[in-house]
């Protein structure tokens, strides 16, 4: 069965910064290197045609990257001139809106992940986004929790804020140790050395029984997809291992009240009794 397609790549090419360019080339077909501007509009009508390949899949969400105007200018120096920001989001909100659109027309929810390197990677950046948009109702969040502990966000709380924009689920683990030497940023060093890294299943930091409680508490019934990243550990070793550790923390919600053995008639006029109120006039 087939949970969700992905489009990753060409969203991330919808918007791209010109630093970027060369490095991105590699995401799209050789005859559009070189050439940002045919390369926007490919990956855009790529998006489009999966709107319509999701639906005939019967699928109601779909993954993605935001692709990324302001990233260079994530960490406010040099100062960034009043209107920078905003007037990337517009611009971003511009590209995206008529994509927002066709996956609307297909039935589809499209789902951000919220990601470094991409324009919309925490919740304060995604609420700007659905702001430019106008709240699109197909606007929701591809949620990752190794993204957000690596940049020291409450993932937990996350949920609690933006669990109405939910609707895709990756369970990724991660560990964030720093020290004297590094921190959030990584000083350029490879993932065996960064204090931020991706783990297997289990062997990272990621409270997951918290994750799936909450999610659970709020109804969310997508999937629960195991994506293995990891510096240390093989693939294989990952998926065997991820795969049960995932079916060992769903939870199946309850059906009834756990105190119902206990319940008691209620009537308003006993209500009024039991508080020491005389009955209503």
């Amino acid at each position: 069965m087939i949970s969700e397609l992905s489009t990753h790549l060409q969203g991330q090419l919808v918007a791209v910064h010109p630093a970027c360019d060369d490095l991105f080339d590699d995401f799209a077909p050789a005859e559009l290197h070189g050439k940002p501007q045919e390369r926007t509009e490919w990956a855009i009508e790529q998006l489009k045609l999966a709107a319509k390949a999701s639906q005939r899949l019967g699928l109601t969400a779909h993954a993605t990257f935001s692709g990324a105007l302001l990233w260079p200018f994530v960490y406010p120096w040099p100062q960034r001139p009043e209107g920078l920001v905003e007037e990337g989001f517009n611009e971003l909100a511009r590209r995206w809106r008529p994509i927002l659109e066709a996956f609307d027309e297909a039935g589809v929810d499209l789902c951000f992940e919220i990601h470094p390197g991409e324009d919309l990677h925490d919740g304060a950046s995604f609420e700007r986004f659905l702001a430019a948009v106008d709240n699109h109702p197909r606007a929701k969040i591809l949620y990752d929790p190794s993204h957000l502990l690596l940049q020291q966000l409450d993932y937990l709380e996350f949920i609690d804020r933006y669990h109405e924009r939910i609707g895709m689920f990756h369970v990724k683990d991660a560990e964030f140790n720093p020290n004297g030497r590094s921190g959030v940023y990584g000083g350029y060093q490879g993932w065996v050395e960064r204090p931020g890294r991706f783990r297997s299943l289990g062997d990272g930091q990621i409270d997951f029984s918290g994750i799936f409680s909450r999610l659970t508490q709020y109804g969310f019934d997508g999937w629960a997809v195991l994506e293995w990243e990891c510096c240390i550990k093989d693939a294989a070793q990952g998926a065997a291992e991820g795969a049960p550790f995932i079916e060992a923390h769903l939870i199946q919600p309850a059906g009834r009240a756990f105190d119902d053995f206990a319940g008691v008639t209620a009537s308003p006029s006993r209500n009024r009794r039991i508080l020491g109120l005389p009955p209503h006039r």
